[in-house]
């Protein structure tokens, strides 16, 4: 499965749309062409460049931007956003474009769509934003098109087209986990390549994207941006996942904890929190401790003491939600359990932790 970095464009500055709406965007940063050239320096080798101005407004002001953004990076650059026109997606290629993304076009011009594919094979990728009730929406989310899924998708792979992208209207990557019932449905409706571009939340999504699977099909790629620079794992983190390995980050969220716990093997608790837990062990001298301190968010610590052997020590973690907690030890094939109080997973020497 392949990797693709997005750089989203309004006004000449790189954004983030936390709902899709461009009355939301939050600027990132006003050079969107060296946004795209970091991406490619941490081993990024597919960009996914979106023109929200053509895409909402039909307004090209970014158009010579993306045309440097091209020349100047070195990556296989997909554009995206308001491409309407046969001269324009042409102009593109021309420029060097790997791929030209087709969304609204898809739905209110399907003919030239069909001459795009002919004349260009291999160039043409049809988006799809789809809302919840697989309806897709056109002109960056704003309008409604009457069309579904699975009709546009059986029309645009008999134009020809050599991918589909698609994303779920309204979606916040950083807080909402991809719609699998989507992308599966879309996965069963045709035989083209499929990626999923709506990001996603953390490497617990990423793993069950790769291991989504509808008709014997799995994803082609996937489309990720935000949840990397906010931290919640690394572009060479990604890549280990995506060839099946992967480091198993804990997922996050963990809004409190207890400051003091006593364990039966301080040394045994240290490990199945650092390694399984995926909590972070401090290990400088400069923090004032000898290595028996765990950090768990934003400064909160927790220091592990000696205590009688045997001894049963629950750590109860205060977490967000608790689901991606549980597709993390599932990865790891670590049992969980739920109880009254909450998700539960046991360590060794009686060391129980507890997300509620």
């Amino acid at each position: 499965m392949d990797l693709y970095a997005r750089v989203n464009i309004l006004g000449g500055l790189s954004v983030r749309l936390p709902h899709g709406g461009l009355d939301e965007a939050i600027p990132l940063d006003n050079d969107p062409v060296g946004r795209a050239q970091h991406w490619v320096e941490q081993g990024v080798q597919h960009l996914h460049i979106v023109d929200l101005d053509a895409a909402a407004y039909g307004d090209k002001q970014n158009r010579d931007l993306i045309h440097r953004l091209i020349e100047e990076t070195d990556a296989k650059v997909q554009v995206a956003g308001g491409i309407r026109s046969e001269a324009e997606a042409e102009s593109f290629i021309e420029r060097g474009a790997w791929r030209i993304v087709m969304g609204t076009a898809a739905i209110e011009n399907q003919n030239m769509v069909w001459d795009l594919c002919r004349e260009n094979p291999d160039k043409i990728v049809v988006a799809l934003d789809v809302r919840p009730d697989e309806e897709i929406a056109t002109r960056g989310w704003t309008q409604n098109s009457g069309r579904y899924l699975e009709e546009v998708m059986i029309e645009m792979s008999s134009a020809g087209v050599v991918a589909f992208l698609v994303s779920e209207v309204g979606r916040d990557a950083l807080e909402d986990p991809p719609n699998f019932q989507i992308l599966a449905s879309a996965l069963a409706t045709v035989e083209d390549p499929l990626i999923a571009s709506g990001g996603v939340r953390n490497l617990e999504d990423l793993r069950r994207l790769m291991a989504l699977e509808s008709s014997g099909r799995r994803l082609a790629g996937v489309v990720v941006g935000r949840e990397v620079t906010a931290g919640r794992f690394t572009i060479e983190e990604a890549h280990e996942v995506l060839a099946g390995r992967g480091p198993t980050r804990a997922p996050g969220g963990i809004v409190g904890a207890r400051q003091l716990l006593q364990v039966g093997s301080v040394d045994e608790a240290l490990r199945f929190l650092d390694d399984v837990v995926g909590l972070s062990r401090l290990r400088s001298p400069d923090v004032g401790v000898a290595g028996n301190v765990i950090e768990v968010n934003d400064g909160q610590q927790i220091e592990l003491v000696q205590g009688a052997a045997g001894q049963t020590a629950t750590l109860v973690l205060l977490v967000e939600d608790a689901e991606p907690w549980r597709d993390h030890f599932s990865s790891l094939g670590v049992e969980t359990a739920r109880t009254s109080a909450g998700l539960e997973v046991a360590g060794p020497g009686g060391l129980i932790v507890r997300f509620e």
